[in-house]
């Protein structure tokens, strides 16, 4: 796969995506980012790639030329048009069911907001599909971007060790994911588990089963509407009402 990150700060993107697994992924060739500047296609001297809002207000506002040239001189570079998507606050939340499906894609684009945002018009001419990663607003689409690169950069086959790095995490199949322990065995009088002690296989499987389903409906109910249940994990989740 590769991704195209459309920004005003290649170096913050690049110092984040460096580093660690995803970091590792990239040297490998196991998926393909770079970091795009913006500020390279303005028709302005000074490298200019904002102006005052019409109306009035406070804050700054992309002007479009300078990113639709970007986003064009990328789909000329590629041969054909990426998938673009616009990090926005007015955007659809990501969910890891959305990660997984664009994890299935040869390329995607991700234009990084700046300031009061883009101007309305080249969002109109480019038609990106628009996510958020919250109700709350940040300085930049930067770091949303940086988030959306990294959550799927890590669903690519191998990026992590194996499928099960990620198969059993919070969100993946709709539920949270089970309590997580390591040594020592006893912390502060707190004990592990003793069925992780075990060596018990099956009996394991089904007590983190278990954890999972408690903990869904213990701090996120509404993922149990959307999650694959049998009819042992329904029978344990009316044993603990």
């Amino acid at each position: 796969m590769r991704i195209d990150i459309m920004t005003l700060f290649p170096d913050m993107c690049n110092s984040v995506l460096g580093e660690s697994i995803i970091g590792r992924a990239r040297e490998a060739g196991k998926v393909e980012i770079n970091c795009i500047d913006i500020r390279s296609y303005t028709d302005d001297k000074h490298r200019r790639v904002d102006d005052k809002p019409y109306g009035g207000g406070m804050g700054m506002v992309m002007q479009a030329q300078p990113i639709y040239d970007c986003f064009n001189s990328l789909c000329e570079k590629l041969g054909k048009r990426p998938h673009l998507i616009y990090m926005t606050p007015q955007g659809k939340t990501l969910t890891q069911e959305r990660v997984k499906q664009l994890s299935k894609l040869d390329n995607i684009a991700i234009l990084c907001g700046h300031y009061e945002g883009v101007d309305e018009r080249v969002i109109e001419e480019l038609e990106p599909e628009e996510i958020s990663v919250g109700d709350y607003v940040l300085t930049g689409g930067e770091l949303p971007a940086l988030i959306l690169a990294d959550s799927v950069s890590r669903m690519l086959p191998g990026v992590l060790s194996d499928d099960e790095c990620f198969t059993e995490e919070s969100h993946f199949n709709s539920l949270l994911e089970y309590p997580q322990y390591t040594h020592p065995a006893k912390w502060k009088d707190r004990e592990v588990p003793e069925v992780l002690l075990s060596g018990h296989h099956a009996n394991i499987d089904m007590w983190r089963r278990k954890q999972s389903l408690k903990r869904t409906k213990q701090r996120r109910p509404d993922l149990l509407e959307k999650a694959e249940l049998s009819e042992k994990d329904k029978i344990y989740l009316l044993s603990e009402e």
